[in-house]
């Protein structure tokens, strides 16, 4: 499975950008998805993710500005991104999770660049 993010571009702080991570196949059978960002000298960090039944979870830093949603009928997965600051700037990735027996089967997307202006 191949994950393709897009989205990504410059924004001034306050505005709005929807990223989307497209499937090479069915993300029905994923336990999860989520995104990752990584900000220049910094952690890889969760920032939101949705599991199969679409219970969502997110960093407390975007609670109530991001949104995680996915379209199974499409094979994506969405994050809406409202409010931008500044500090969300960095290269943001998609990832999935898949349960085969005892082992965990983990994907990445290549990443897209999320720069913020103030």
């Amino acid at each position: 499975v191949q994950l393709q993010a897009s989205g990504g571009g410059l924004v001034q702080a306050g505005g709005s950008l929807r990223l989307s991570c497209a499937a090479s196949g069915s993300i029905a059978s994923f336990e999860g998805m989520g995104w990752y960002r990584q900000a220049p000298g910094k952690q890889r960090e969760l920032v939101a993710a949705i599991t199969s039944g679409s219970s969502a979870n997110y960093a407390d830093s975007v609670k109530g500005r991001f949104t995680i949603s996915r379209d199974n009928a499409k094979n994506t997965v969405y994050l809406q991104m409202n409010s931008l600051k500044s500090e969300d700037t960095a290269v943001y990735y998609c990832n999935a999770v898949r349960v085969g027996g005892v082992v965990r089967y983990i994907y990445w997307g290549q990443g897209t660049l999320v720069t913020v202006s103030s």
